[in-house]
């Protein structure tokens, strides 16, 4: 392969200018252990800077409010402190060349009462997904949520648009909301999790209402073009999400309407898991949505560098985001470009605290220069 391969052209994101389509998709991985749950300098700030040759780094998912929060030691974006600490990350990651956007994320039911002070978790319907989540307390089982209020539902419209407002101050290039892999929105697209009978319950596009209210609230505070979307339309048996013979034409519905905004990308995953003898799965998650979204494609989940670059090449997806890769190999885009072999990851310390796993793996080809 040479430096023409695909993964390595440059992409116009709206009026972003990226030198390649590699793209690092966000990841969990629990290194905010600080009482304010606010990224630092030491290590999310070497842990992305190293990632900067990137065309794209998306962030991992950061809580847009108190209530959002389900896992222990992740980073939020409603705070003072933990703008201030994104600053930082963003600071550093501009000064090395990089590109970054912050994934906005809501885990609805996927949390416990441990982290709302005895409050249940909020979500579209009082329907327990019957899964494990990691409190504060260790491993519990996840209880039945609250099924959220019209007021409730608005109230988390603007804390996604005051996290947005919050990413700016902080310095993004743009913003991510996760509408995907089970979490809040994920929840009101299936009826799995929705079970609702008013505006916000039944129909497509009232299982939809509340993401497309939230873009349409978020423009307002921040170019349209600087906004991306994240699903998984084909998600199924994890966190208790099912697939039954609605799903699919919910999400058409959704990536047809989206359409009509003049969104940064749209990022679709491939099914995580063996989905083939599942009568309402799609195993081809870009070459069905491919056709039907006019806009930039964004496509992961199992990608490496032969399958990115031929993705791309049968016009399926613009972008490939890449998440374990990124893990271990913080020269990825370099090690594509000498077709270096890649390292690979401790699964061991992907949730873990420090540098362990997280700044210490090694490149191997920070000599090489992309575009040069």
């Amino acid at each position: 392969m040479s430096k023409e391969q695909n993964l390595l052209k440059s992409f116009n994101l709206g009026n972003l200018e990226l030198p390649n389509r590699v793209v690092m998709a966000p990841m969990t991985r629990s290194r905010a252990n600080n009482e304010f749950s606010r990224p630092t300098a030491d290590l999310h700030g070497v842990y992305y800077t190293q990632r900067a040759s990137a065309g794209l780094i998306i962030t991992e998912g950061s809580q847009i409010s108190k209530q959002a929060v389900g896992y222990i030691n992740t980073a939020g974006i409603h705070s003072k402190e933990q703008v201030e600490g994104w600053k930082i990350v963003t600071e550093k990651v501009h000064s090395a060349g990089g590109r970054i956007f912050i994934q906005l994320w809501h885990v609805g039911r996927i949390s416990h009462p441990d982290f709302h002070e005895g409050d249940l978790p909020l979500a579209p319907s009082a329907l327990n997904p019957d899964a494990e989540v990691f409190t504060p307390e260790g491993k519990k089982k996840t209880v039945t949520p609250k099924a959220m209020s019209k007021d409730e539902i608005r109230g988390t419209i603007q804390d996604f648009v005051k996290a947005a407002e919050n990413a700016i101050e902080a310095g993004f290039d743009g913003i991510e909301i996760h509408s995907s892999n089970g979490y809040l929105l994920h929840q009101f697209f299936s009826s799995t999790s929705n079970i609702r009978t008013d505006e916000y319950g039944g129909s497509h596009e009232n299982k939809a209402r509340i993401l497309f209210e939230i873009i349409d609230e978020i423009k307002k505070v921040m170019p349209e073009n600087r906004i991306g979307v994240r699903l998984n339309p084909s998600l199924n048996g994890i966190f208790g999400m099912t697939l039954d013979e609605d799903s699919l034409p919910t999400f058409d519905y959704i990536i047809k309407r989206l359409n009509q905004y003049d969104l940064a990308y749209l990022h679709l995953s491939e099914p995580f898991n063996d989905v083939s003898d599942i009568e309402y799965a799609e195993t081809e998650i870009a070459k069905r949505y491919r056709p039907m979204y006019n806009g930039t494609l964004m496509i992961n989940a199992g990608f490496d560098q032969e399958k990115g670059n031929a993705v791309i090449e049968r016009g399926d997806a613009d972008l490939v985001s890449f998440g374990k890769l990124y893990v271990s190999n913080p020269d990825l885009v370099e090690r594509f470009a000498q077709n270096i072999p890649v390292s690979h990851w401790d699964e061991d310390t992907f949730y873990t605290t420090g540098k362990e796993g997280y700044t210490d793996y090694e490149a191997k080809a920070r000599d090489y220069v992309v575009n040069e």
